[in-house]
């Protein structure tokens, strides 16, 4: 095919499975991807698309430096990492929310100068910023739930779905915060040089999340 292809940065794992089913139904083949094996990277050959699976923090940074037309990644990291892309559809999927969490014995309103680990710390900041709260922030890229167990940190601002992990480590929500789901996101450029394509891609995929789901599945 001679047709400009359209590269689409996908966040691989849980979203690139959430995320596929929603592009078949709007007609885009996504077979290459289902039988990737090692890959991560794949031409359509049936259509103008081209596919990239990287990391979420990586999506952002192919959208800005223009190695990608189109990313897919949750909104958490859209925000964390300052994206200056424009954001055109919310998917619907990979809903979670922001939460406040520590022990039982956590005084959330106690003046003193608390320690917040979190992987989010410029969300975290805003937060704490909008309650009018200094607070001093230690980022942690593994398990956030371990910093108020080991004193490391009075409480955490992390990602949850079911509230599950919080409460198996023995701790509890004392706020929400911002909710998440996945973005469908364009570089500024892209936009530009191919708005037919690209408008035609959203309005396809906005018509599936539009949807009336089976109970079961909502």
């Amino acid at each position: 095919m001679t047709e400009q292809r359209l590269k689409i940065a996908l966040t691989k794992g849980r979203v690139e499975k959430q995320v596929l089913p929603l592009l078949e139904q709007a007609g885009v083949d996504c077979s290459q991807v289902r039988n990737k094996q090692r890959r991560l990277i794949f031409d359509s050959e049936t259509q103008p698309y081209e596919f990239i699976l990287a990391k979420g923090p990586d999506v952002t940074t192919f959208l800005e430096r223009g190695a990608a037309d189109i990313g897919i990644v949750g909104n958490d990291i859209l925000t964390e990492h300052q994206s200056t892309q424009y954001e055109l559809l919310d998917l619907g999927i990979g809903k979670c929310q922001f939460v406040l969490a520590s022990t039982a014995d956590f005084d959330p309103v106690a003046p003193r100068r608390k320690i917040i680990g979190t992987k989010y710390p410029l969300i975290t900041q805003r937060y704490f910023d909008q309650l009018g709260q200094d607070v001093e922030i230690v980022k942690i890229e593994g398990s956030v739930e371990l910093a108020p167990l080991t004193g490391l940190a009075d409480a955490i601002v992390d990602i949850t779905e079911t509230g599950t992990t919080i409460r198996e480590n023995h701790l509890q929500i004392y706020d929400y915060l911002q909710p998440v789901s996945t973005r469908l996101v364009v570089n500024r450029l892209s936009l530009k040089q191919h708005q037919a394509a690209i408008f035609d891609l959203v309005d396809r995929l906005a018509a599936v999340v539009a949807e009336p789901k089976p109970k079961e599945l909502a």
